[in-house]
């Protein structure tokens, strides 16, 4: 194994990023601000997709594919929109390439395209072009559409999963007959990202509207799913946003209602992107390596073998497939790691950093006795435990665990959530221990832009059904009606 990992304590960026590469979870790429996402990483995205993925399902949505490029008009369109979006956009301006005579490949300068193609950085444009042919009558609504798809934003300044030039993602769609249905759909979309973290992810989220300063771009409402890391900063991990009618005035996408009236449609959007495996990574692994649930985990239990020679290894292999066929039963994903080319202390090790749940270790007294020693990830607590009924053992030992690994990040977001009444008082909080702060703001702009200016803190976000109080700014001292939720974030 790779020398061990930078103590997050003493360097968080770099034992993050170490994590990362020698976990096998991703690597840079030949193409600046881009990654390789290896198939240990990709194993842990599948998991979150088809979970997701389910849950869009079961809401009524359906998935749908729309192209990469999209037309540079389309978003001269929404002009909110393309403000938002238009210092990220890569610009496709020619169609081939062509040899130079030398040896050299070239752009063939008379292959310009008549209209520039941006690559996709959201789809909202693209897809209401498209949708203006699917409504006609309200008989057409609502649409409820779904698309897996990656997205290029071109950052300057790149990490891992948090921040790429392209990345991967979900983004839904959908179009309503009513503001109230379309209201409706967001909040609903907000709660299955909320439910998707707390109970894959084991990771607790504040739900909250964005601030007009952080909406998205060409959204009236902005709803939000906050969750903070272990290194005290916030990760907005998933976004849902009511659009009202302003993509479909910009495309022309109208219907006819029951009574009879022409009207435009009302919108939502909303996605989550594999952001989400760099929180997952943040919030609950170690100095050791990961920490993963075992819901999203690729691999739940891992059997190593511990012999001396080949006839006690057959032994231990026969007991070791038979509890990895009865756990496969149970359907808990399992590997028998019999290779004997590692040293069981490797393996070990392997699987801490790659932050396998359960690690079972049966060897030649455990045969005699009917015994194996379980390790759990999160907590490194060993037992030695009776072979009979070990896989009904290990699947209420696997639900203990994400229990465990979501009250821990519990535990901690809660010790690491203050208030502040005063503006001196934010501010040491935030220098003496990251976290979220709630404190009362005026509700302005620029006293918002002011905050983050001088201290780097923004407002995460308005949480839902908030505590209405009285108070005061903690920077102008003018009028408040309640708290919200500041912290310096990714």
């Amino acid at each position: 194994m790779s020398k061990g990992l930078t103590s997050k304590n003493d360097d968080y960026s770099q034992w993050y990023n170490e994590l990362v590469t020698k976990a096998d979870l991703a690597e840079h790429s030949a193409v600046r601000g881009c990654m390789v996402i290896k198939p240990y990483g990709y194993s842990i995205w599948e998991k979150m997709q088809a979970a997701l993925d389910k849950m869009f399902k079961d809401t009524g949505h359906s998935n749908a594919y729309f192209p990469l490029f999209i037309p540079k008009s389309f978003f001269s369109k929404e002009a909110s929109h393309v403000e938002g979006f238009a210092t990220e956009c890569a610009v496709v301006t020619h169609y081939r390439l062509k040899n130079d005579g030398k040896g050299n490949i070239i752009v063939d300068e008379d292959a310009k395209l008549e209209e520039e193609l941006i690559v996709r950085p959201t789809s909202e444009t693209i897809i209401w072009n498209t949708y203006k042919g699917w409504i006609q009558s309200y008989r057409d609504l609502p649409i409820l559409v779904n698309q897996w798809a990656n997205v290029v934003r071109w950052e300057m300044r790149t990490r891992l999963f948090l921040r790429t030039a392209e990345f991967l993602w979900q983004e839904g769609h959908t179009a309503h007959a009513t503001r109230e249905e379309a209201v409706e759909e967001a909040e609903r979309m907000l709660e299955v990202y909320a439910d998707f973290a707390e109970n894959f992810m084991a990771m607790p989220v504040v739900r909250g509207v964005k601030t007009p300063n952080e909406r998205f771009a060409g959204a009236i409402e902005t709803y939000c799913i906050e969750a903070l890391m272990q290194d005290g900063k916030a990760l907005q991990a998933g976004t849902s946003h009511f659009l009202g009618q302003n993509f479909a005035k910009a495309f022309d996408v109208k219907f006819t209602s029951k009574e009879g009236k022409l009207d435009h449609v009302w919108a939502t959007s909303w996605g989550v992107s594999t952001r989400l495996i760099g929180a997952l990574i943040m919030a609950h692994s170690d100095d050791s390596g990961l920490v993963l649930p075992p819901k999203l985990s690729p691999i739940q239990v891992v059997i190593v073998p511990i012999y001396r020679n080949d006839e006690e290894k057959a032994k231990i292999s026969e007991a070791a497939n038979a509890l990895s066929a009865s756990l496969r039963a149970r359907n808990i994903s399992v590997k028998y790691d019999d290779r004997d080319t590692q040293r069981p202390g490797f393996k070990f090790a392997e699987y801490e950093l790659k932050g396998i749940p359960v690690r079972v270790a049966i060897g030649g007294r455990d045969l005699e006795n009917g015994t194996a020693e379980i390790a759990r990830r999160d907590t490194r607590e060993k037992q030695t435990v009776s072979r009979e009924n070990l896989d009904l053992y290990i699947s209420d030992l696997l639900d203990e665990i994400q229990q465990a690994i979501y009250n821990k990040a519990l535990a901690f977001r809660t010790e690491n959530t203050r208030e502040a009444d005063s503006y001196e008082e934010f501010k040491r909080l935030l220098d003496e221990q990251p976290g979220f702060v709630s404190a009362h703001w005026d509700g302005t702009g620029e006293t918002e832009k002011k905050i983050k200016e001088e201290t780097k803190a923004t407002i995460r976000c308005i949480p839902l059904n908030n505590r209405q109080e009285e108070g005061t700014c903690i920077l102008t001292g003018n009028p408040s009606k309640q708290r919200v939720l500041f912290a310096r974030a990714y």
